[in-house]
């Protein structure tokens, strides 16, 4: 039914521990025909072990199912509708909450593949060429499972063309743990808002009363919002992007929290270069990835560990630091030793009273720890 590849003796270890990629360096045979296209995986007696994509990179394989299965609208449906139950089961679908990761590649059965449901509009990130050669399939099992809650579907991918003669819609409103957020999928950031730091953005509202806090890289101001909501004094939301400060705006004014904001469109290390010292309660780092490949690692590691230490610098005694990384080549220990790095650079003594991580609609399976890409801590900074 599909072209076979073979895995070397020994190799099998990479099906045992049910890890969902299969390097070229542990097949037999690899092929520039077979490009982009289904494949069964064997183990040297020829037994089928699982079904993949195969592709002509170092990562040649992705397993798409530990069995011989057919890639066919069945297929597609049942992905998605085992997704939808176990958000279900979660009960992240609720009277406060409207928008959730539908499908978090890796961790739902389907590398390459992500989508957000931003209350019926659905986001699709193919980031790979043989995902995005099944968007009608994915798109039409998005209608089979949802029927009624489908509203739209939009393809964010790097492969697509969306036809501007056929104009689709591109922005909502939605809603998350009862606070109003504009996103505009076409314009913004990934699927057009960060869903990942849904949990995060909730631990910040438990510190914020009374607080001056900084947000940095605020994008449409997620962190703000919350730190308004938990009674926070003033909030500063700095993005070097105006158009996401003006979205950051649109939110607070979604939710009647402007008195006590101001929004600045600037570099996040000038700003914090040029501000007095001990001037912030709580500084908020949630940067971009300084890493996406593994030849960025050092200098990532360096952007890191001088980003921290301008912002601890900053903090009141007795303040705090929420601070992440989303790069998926640092893991959590090297990043946690990135921050202790910058504490011991710039002489502030800090207690770590929290470790942050994706929500549970970002899951993360035990066969595939890379996807465990966000990490954070919230420090106390003495």
């Amino acid at each position: 039914m599909y072209p076979r590849v073979y895995l070397k003796k020994g190799k099998e270890e990479f099906l045992h521990r049910k890890h969902p990629w299969i390097f070229s360096g542990a097949l037999k045979n690899t092929s520039e025909k077979i490009h982009n296209q289904v494949v069964y995986v064997c183990i040297e007696e020829g037994k089928i072990a699982a079904t993949a994509y195969y592709q002509n990179n170092n990562i040649a394989a992705k397993i798409l199912d530990f069995s011989p299965v057919f890639i066919d609208q069945t297929f597609w449906n049942k992905k998605i509708l085992n997704a939808l139950l176990y958000r279900q089961a979660l009960n992240l679908i609720n009277g406060k909450d409207n928008a959730y990761r539908l499908l978090f590649a890796e961790a739902d059965g389907l590398p390459g593949l992500i989508i957000d449901n931003y209350n019926g509009h659905f986001v699709m990130q193919a980031h790979n060429e043989f995902v995005h050669q099944q968007k009608h399939f994915i798109h039409q099992a998005i209608k089979n499972v949802f029927q009624e809650n489908y509203i739209s579907f939009y393809d964010k991918s790097e492969f697509a063309n969306n036809d501007e003669t056929n104009p689709v819609l591109i922005d909502t409103i939605i809603k998350e743990n009862n606070f109003s957020f504009y996103v505009n999928w076409k314009e913004g950031q990934k699927t057009g808002f960060f869903l990942d730091q849904k949990n995060n953005r909730y631990a910040l509202m438990q510190y914020a009363k009374n607080k001056v806090v900084l947000n940095t890289f605020a994008y449409s101001g997620g962190f703000s919002i919350y730190a308004a909501a938990g009674g926070a004094k003033e909030i500063h939301s700095l993005d070097s992007s105006e158009k996401a400060i003006q979205w950051c705006n649109t939110n607070m004014q979604l939710n009647r929290f402007t008195n006590s904001h101001q929004s600045y469109v600037a570099d996040a290390f000038e700003f914090l270069r040029n501000i007095p010292e001990h001037y912030y309660d709580i500084i908020v780092l949630d940067p971009p990835a300084f890493a996406k490949s593994m030849h960025q690692k050092h200098n990532a590691i360096q952007a890191y560990k001088r980003l921290n230490a301008l912002a601890l610098k900053k903090i009141k005694h007795g303040g705090y630091l929420f601070t992440f990384s989303c790069s998926g080549v640092l893991d959590k220990y090297l990043f946690y030793n990135t921050i202790a790095a910058a504490c011991f650079e710039c002489n502030r003594e800090i207690k770590i009273l929290q470790y942050l991580h994706l929500p549970p609609d970002h899951p993360i399976i035990p066969n595939f720890a890379e996807g465990e890409y966000l990490k954070g801590m919230v420090l106390y900074v003495e």
